[in-house]
């Protein structure tokens, strides 16, 4: 009988070390819905709280979010590479990339959600959680409640942010199809998750910089009385961080979250060469077309690929960090 037992703890003594080192060679762990349930009870509520005070403040505030979320995935993954700022060990983050300067907004409201997260449960909330979730209440206020999801959390915050990052995984709006779908296939998206996730140009703002030359000054396929109406608010030499004002990318319903992009898209109202690149295939259009015409459809798909695009390349476990300060990493 001792010997069984002996035998037994043996046995067990292995099994742990396997699992400690089966857990230090892999420390991935999935993420998971409520997960914060016992650690900060309060996390998604207060993430909730101060998106809805921003939001009813300023509806861009919930298009920056879910553009935040976009461009934090594409480059390093989703762990608030996005957030960090210059510092002299690291002069260029993200942030200073084309892409993202001077676009990009909404870093002073993930300050205020992880100050209020920081006074609730110190040292607990990840910040690439914290954009997962602005992104998901900004979609789920902006609808109306229509975009209603669970954001899957768990993610853990990168150590590393270059500028030369966004260059190579977030393509311009002057993209054409095929690239379009190269950067998403890229990160382990597809065709589908573009057009689906392309939707979110149904709110927010753009720079005129951003379609002038390709879309006003050079002959395309933009509707008439759209382009007289922008040449009317943009300057035809509109460039990043001069003379450059913003006009609405959804005139008709410009700030809700609605099928309202693939009317917009069919009807040649839309901003960018890569909204109109969308019926440059028959696949895509076809997409278009059933986005646009039947209620709940695009919703349902959008809250799929929100999630799915939330889990590109995360950390867990024990990689990277939860930052104290979102625009630092932390140095111990």
């Amino acid at each position: 009988m001792a010997a069984v037992a002996a035998k037994l703890q043996v046995l067990v003594a292995c099994a742990l070390l396997l699992l400690a080192v089966g857990c230090q060679a892999s420390p991935f762990w999935p993420l998971e819905i409520g997960y914060y349930h016992d650690k900060c009870p309060q996390a998604e509520a207060v993430v909730k709280s101060v998106m809805e005070k921003a939001i009813s403040q300023n509806p861009g505030n919930g298009a920056a979010m879910i553009r935040m979320l976009f461009h934090d995935c594409f480059v390093e993954g989703c762990d608030a590479s996005v957030l960090l700022d210059p510092t002299p060990f690291s002069p260029t983050p993200e942030k200073l990339s084309p892409p993202n300067d001077p676009t990009l907004r909404g870093f002073e409201l993930i300050d205020a959600i992880k100050d209020a997260l920081e006074a609730a449960c110190p040292g607990v909330v990840s910040c690439a959680d914290i954009v997962a979730f602005a992104a998901r209440d900004a979609s789920c206020i902006l609808s109306r409640g229509k975009v209603n999801f669970q954001m899957p959390s768990g993610r853990r915050d990168g150590t590393f942010s270059n500028a030369s990052e966004p260059l190579k995984f977030l393509v311009p709006p002057t993209s054409n199809l095929s690239d379009l779908v190269a950067s998403f296939v890229i990160k382990g998206l597809n065709t589908e998750d573009l057009v689906v996730l392309s939707g979110a140009h149904t709110i927010g703002r753009s720079h005129c910089s951003s379609f002038v030359s390709d879309r006003l000054n050079t002959p395309s396929d933009i509707n008439g009385g759209l382009a007289a109406f922008l040449r009317g608010q943009c300057p035809a030499d509109a460039t990043p961080g001069g003379n450059d004002p913003t006009v609405m990318q959804d005139v008709v319903t410009p700030n809700k979250l609605d099928r309202q992009y693939y009317k917009n898209v069919l009807s040649h109202t839309v901003l960018f060469t890569s909204d109109a690149a969308l019926m440059t295939s028959a696949e895509t259009a076809r997409m278009v077309v059933e986005n646009g015409k039947m209620p709940g459809w695009w919703e349902g798909r959008f809250e799929k690929a929100m999630v799915k695009m939330a889990g590109i390349e995360v950390k867990t476990g024990y990689q990277g960090q939860i930052r104290k300060n979102c625009r630092a990493i932390n140095h111990h």
